[in-house]
Formats: structure tokens, sequence, C-alpha cells
């Protein structure tokens, strides 16, 4: 039978086919072909499961992905999916309580993978500073979907829920932005989803959603995800982040060298229209940002290579993998762990 995951806690997958859910392990506690991955399923992945009993099952296959919302785990030190097949990813943000962070939209863009990303601003009823206003504004002019409501007073909620209509949609945001509040009023007396309090002393939130789950909605479905302080790109190759930068794409084939990643490399269109004040230079430092993340982490191919010979994974010997020049310490016997600590972005 397949199925699609509504839930998964502690390795324990809800699975719902048709009008029935099945609570199901992975037969064998591994699937085949799925390594690498900090959870080998998320919510809306689609499984082929087979029923033992009455309301339980064991899942023996995960269907191909058509996208996905990643980010980088820092315990698992691998990339982890947060979410799977979705028409469309709903980042989440607040204009104060906790304070509007536009790099951290940049990296929920950067980590949504095949997907859509529309940018909603809740609390809408406080009014943003002008460079506020001004970053968030930018984001509808590279083209992505955008919309200020307000979960509180229910301003242009209507909108939201029409614009959601025959979707599945996940929505994404830092703790305490109003995500769960917000699903909460869109599925109307149906809403269950615990809500919290902003820490007074630090202006941020504290985590109330602990897992992903999916919900139905009237007309739609949303996926309700765990919230986060900050969130680390997946790692991989970084022309992907390259990628998530509409500006950056509408010149790139400008640039002196193939390939270029819009750094240190000279001839770079990108750096140009930065200088010139045609790309925002606080989208090119959040960039760079991505990027030098990317750097304190040992590359995937030299980690499987590492691993498969028995050796040590390490870092270069200043404790940061360094990309350029390809250096690395390769002591055995030293094994340290590349961690990644990304200043949170203002």
């Amino acid at each position: 039978m397949d199925g699609v995951v509504i839930r998964g806690i502690n390795n324990i997958y809800s699975v719902r086919c048709g009008a029935e859910t099945y609570q199901c392990r992975i037969k064998g506690k591994q699937l085949a072909d799925i390594q690498g991955e900090y959870n080998p399923l998320a919510v809306g992945d689609f499984v082929t499961f087979a029923p033992y009993c009455a309301g339980e099952g064991l899942i023996t296959a995960r269907l191909p992905r058509r996208n996905s919302f990643q980010r980088w785990n820092v315990k698992g030190e691998c990339n982890q999916t947060v979410v799977a097949n979705m028409d469309l990813v709903v980042c989440v943000c607040s204009a104060e309580t906790p304070p509007f962070r536009p790099r951290f939209i940049d990296r929920v863009i950067a980590c949504a993978r095949g997907v859509d990303v529309m940018i909603v601003m809740n609390k809408c009823d406080i009014l943003l500073t002008e460079d506020e206003h001004e970053r968030f504004r930018l984001f509808s002019d590279l083209g992505y979907r955008t919309m200020a409501v307000s979960a509180k007073t229910g301003e242009n909620m209507d909108l939201l829920s029409q614009t959601l209509a025959g979707s599945t949609v996940a929505f994404v945001g830092q703790s305490g932005v109003g995500k769960s509040t917000l699903i909460n009023r869109l599925l109307g007396s149906d809403g269950k989803q615990r809500i919290g309090e902003v820490s007074q002393k630090f202006n941020r939130g504290r985590h109330t959603t602990n897992h992903s789950l999916m919900l139905d909605g009237p007309g739609f479905v949303v996926v309700d995800t765990p919230g986060v302080r900050e969130i680390l790109v997946p790692h991989g190759d970084p022309h992907m982040i390259a990628d998530s930068f509409p500006e950056f794409r509408a010149v790139a084939n400008l640039c002196e060298y193939d390939g270029c990643l819009h750094d240190q490399e000279p001839g770079c269109k990108v750096k140009e229209l930065v200088e010139d004040g045609n790309i925002h230079f606080d989208r090119y430092e959040s960039y760079l940002r991505m990027l030098a993340s990317l750097d304190e982490r040992v590359p995937q191919w030299l980690s499987e290579s590492y691993l498969e010979s028995g050796k040590a994974v390490t870092t270069s010997k200043s404790g940061k993998f360094q990309r350029k020049n390809k250096l690395m310490d390769s002591r055995d016997g030293v094994g340290w762990t590349v961690m990644d600590h990304v200043e949170e972005d203002s």
C-alpha cells in the first residue's frame, strides 16, 4: 500500500492512506539506497508500507521526492529534510517580537530545493522601520510572492487562505513569529496547534512545535514545522546557494569565469553590480555568510572518501576547512569534528 507521512516521532511514522492512518516503523530499521541523511523520512514523503495488524504497518520504501526543504543539522553533521513534496513553502516572519530578520528569509529560500517560497509578514499591525520596509519590499521586487497579515486582528487572513487554496503548504519560520497562531486561524475551529509567548528578556520565541505535522485545512493542506532561532543552509554544491539568488542568476553568464561563486574571483559581474548599488549590499553580505558556513564543514566528497579509507575526518590546522586552496590537515588520530558555529544574523 502507498501512503503519505503526516507525522514522525521517535522513528514511529503516522502514514495516511485514504481515510485511514497507520502507525508505522521502517522495516529492518533502514531503507535501501538512503544513506547520509539525518532522517530517512520526513512529513510529506510518499512511502510504500505493508500493514501487519489493525492500524499498524512496516514501511518498505520511500518513493521519489519531487522537492524538499532541507537544513544542515549540526548535531548529526548531515543534511536534514524537514518536509518534502510541497506545492509551496511559506516563510513566516514578524515585524517585531522577534524582530524582522531578512537574512533568515534568505537562508530559508536557499534551503528550499525545487519548491517556490512565499514570504508572509505576520504582526503587520506593527510598523517596520524604513530600512526594514525596503528590505521586505525587495523580495517582491525580486519576484517572490509576499503578503502582510495579522493573526491577531485577522487582517488579510482571508486573502492568505484564498492564496493557499488547492495546495499543500509548509509553514517555516523563527520561534515566536506566530506560525502556529496563523495556522490555527487558517484552520478555524479545527486549529489545535500549541502556541507560546515570546521571551521578554531576549525578544525571541520559545519553541512550542517540536515536530512537523500535516494538517487538513479548508481546501488546502498545511504542515506546521518546528520553529528555530537560526537556520543553516544544507551541505552540498555551493552553486546551489548562488542559484537561490535570482539577481545573481540573471547576470552569472556575464562573469569572467564559468562557475563563478561571486566571492574572490576576478571579473565577477555580481560584485560589480554590488559596488554600483544595483544589487542590494545586504543580500550580497547574506550570501557571503552562507558561503562561509560551508567552508566550516568538511566537503561531502572528502568526508565520504575518508570514511571509506578508515581515517578520521579532520579540518585544517586553523579549525576551518579551506575551500579556496583545498588545504586539510590529515593527521591520523586527531579527528576534529567540523561544527557549524554561525553567528546569528541580524
